[in-house]
C-alpha cells in the first residue's frame, strides 16, 4: 500500500486534508460517506504504476478535514475541489468518486468545467422518490440517532454492519480501518451529513448536463448497480465498465481492476 504525501489546503469551510501522489496525470478522488480519503488506500499504487497522480481528499467533516458547521449539500462538498487544485498548482484535473463521491464529482464537473477534464462515476444514484424517502427515513435518521455507548458498543455496531456488507471479503484489520474512518466523522458531529446530502441530490439533471468525457465505473454486486445501468441508458455516450461481483467495498475487493479501468479511460483523455 503506497503512502502518499499528505497536506492541507485552505478551503471554503476551513482546512482540507489530502493525500497526493505528486507525479502523473492528476486524478482527484472523492470518497463515499461515512469514510475518508483512505477509502482509496489500495488503488493509490496501481494508479501511480499507470502514470496517474492520485489526489484523494477528505471531504469537509470527514477524515482530517474541518467540518462545514452546517449540514452541507453536494454542491457545498464540490466547492472544496477548486481550492485544492489551486493549492497544488493544478489548472485542470480529472475527478473520480465512489458513491457519495461520485455525486460530488458530477457536481464539481458541472460547477467548475474549466477545472475538470474528465469524470469517473463510481456508482451513480438514480432512484425513485419512494426509495429516496425510505433511505432518508432509514439510513439518515439512524445515523442522526447514532450515539456513543458503554464498552464501545457503538463501534462494534459499525463493525458488524460493515462485516455484513463485506460478506467475508474484507479482513478484520481493514474493517477496523472502516470503523476508525466513521468515528472521525462522529467526533466532529458530521456522522449523518454525507448520506443526507447524497439522498437529497437528484442526479438525473446533473448527469445529463455533464459535458466532459465520463466513465461509469461500477460493479455487479453493488447495491446500486441498477442505477449505474440506468445512468448508462440515459448517457450511452459515456464509457462503461462493470467489475464482476464485489459490493460497496469494491476499491478493496478489486483495486487492480478498478485502477486499470480508470487508467485505461484516462489514457484517452488529453489534459
Amino acid at each position: 500500500m503506497a503512502r502518499l504525501r499528505r497536506g492541507y489546503a485552505d478551503g471554503p469551510f476551513g482546512q482540507i486534508h489530502y493525500w497526493d501522489g505528486e507525479r502523473g496525470k492528476p486524478l482527484v478522488l472523492v470518497h463515499q460517506a461515512i469514510m475518508s480519503a483512505n477509502e482509496y488506500d489500495y488503488v493509490f499504487q496501481p494508479l501511480l504504476d499507470r502514470g496517474i497522480r492520485p489526489i484523494a481528499l477528505d471531504l469537509p467533516g470527514f477524515g482530517l478535514s474541518d467540518p462545514t458547521g452546517f449540514a452541507p449539500t453536494i454542491a457545498d462538498y464540490a466547492a472544496a475541489i477548486p481550492p485544492l487544485l489551486d493549492a497544488l498548482g493544478i489548472d485542470l484535473a480529472a475527478i473520480g468518486g465512489h458513491h457519495t463521491g461520485a455525486l460530488v464529482g458530477n457536481e464539481a464537473a458541472n460547477l467548475y468545467p474549466d477545472r475538470i477534464s474528465a469524470c469517473i462515476l463510481g456508482g451513480p444514484l438514480l432512484i425513485p422518490d419512494n426509495v429516496r424517502q425510505a433511505l432518508i427515513t432509514d439510513v439518515v435518521e439512524r445515523e442522526k440517532a447514532f450515539t456513543a455507548l458503554p464498552e464501545a458498543a457503538h463501534m462494534v455496531e459499525v463493525a458488524k454492519i460493515r462485516e455484513r456488507y463485506a460478506a467475508g471479503t474484507i479482513g478484520p484489520a481493514r474493517i477496523t480501518d472502516y470503523v476508525v474512518q466513521a468515528m472521525q466523522a462522529f467526533a466532529m458531529g458530521t456522522y449523518w451529513y454525507g448520506h443526507a446530502a447524497a439522498f437529497m441530490y437528484r442526479q438525473e439533471g446533473p448527469l445529463m448536463a455533464l459535458r466532459q468525457p465520463t466513465l461509469i465505473l461500477t460493479n455487479t454486486g453493488d447495491m446500486i448497480y441498477q442505477a449505474a445501468l440506468e445512468a448508462h441508458r440515459m448517457r450511452p455516450d459515456f464509457a462503461f465498465h462493470a467489475i464482476e461481483g464485489g459490493g460497496i467495498d469494491i476499491l478493496d475487493q478489486a483495486p487492480l481492476e478498478w485502477a486499470d479501468a480508470a487508467a485505461d479511460f484516462l489514457d484517452g483523455v488529453d489534459y
